[in-house]
């Protein structure tokens, strides 16, 4: 029987950085016969972060959001899922508020506010965590190590894949944009040369998932 991979995009750009890495881990996955379900947050219907509601810490709901809206689905397809790929671009120091939500409510419903057993996760799953982002790599390692522990403990075994200092415009020298701080060629060559070896490492990533 093969496996169920979910993926699950928190960027809004179709065919740029972090679209463009997770289609490769899917593709990684799919290469040793596994069942991609993929979710675009931005392209859901209306949702929102967690709602502080509790309803899943009682004891018929434990571990299952109930907040019924556009990310519904996602969970559900992650709590059957074999494995999971997350990835957002990073924005004003953090993940797309797109990602937040899920994140919010895929970590509390399993978060029981007990010594005894912290979390009520019984299908822990390997996961990936993608990051890209326009600025240098040094930036994020510590908010990355954050998100890794957590996803450690509430979701399963997982590894990380940061894509930094990535090209964000086919051409920065339009005169629709005045974005001085960057060094176009600089960017261009890094796209060329380094992110294509980012793709074929989400590709293997997404194997491995798999193993």
């Amino acid at each position: 029987m093969s496996k169920k991979i979910v993926v699950v995009n928190g960027g809004p750009r179709k065919g740029w950085n972090t679209d463009t890495l997770l289609t490769e881990a899917a593709k990684g996955a799919e290469a040793v016969g596994a069942e991609i379900i993929r979710f675009d947050l931005f392209r859901l219907e209306k949702y929102t972060g967690c709602i502080s509601c509790f309803g899943c810490k009682r004891e018929k709901f434990k571990g299952h959001c109930i907040c019924r809206d556009g990310l519904t689905p996602v969970l559900d397809a992650i709590r059957e899922a074999d494995g999971l790929v997350l990835g957002a671009p990073i924005y004003l120091s953090e993940f797309t508020a797109s990602f937040r939500a899920l994140y919010e409510r895929l970590i509390f419903q399993n978060l029981t506010y007990t010594k005894e057993q912290p979390c009520c996760n019984e299908h822990m799953i390997p996961a990936l965590l993608v990051m890209t982002s326009n600025a240098p790599q040094e930036m994020y390692q510590g908010l990355m190590d954050n998100y890794q522990r957590t996803m450690n403990s509430f979701v399963g075994p997982t590894k990380v894949l940061i894509s930094a200092d990535t090209l964000q415009l086919k051409d920065y020298n339009s005169t629709d944009w005045k974005w001085t701080i960057f060094d176009p060629e600089k960017k261009k060559k890094r796209h060329e040369t380094v992110f294509p070896e980012e793709c074929k490492k989400a590709f293997e990533m997404g194997k491995e998932l798999c193993s």
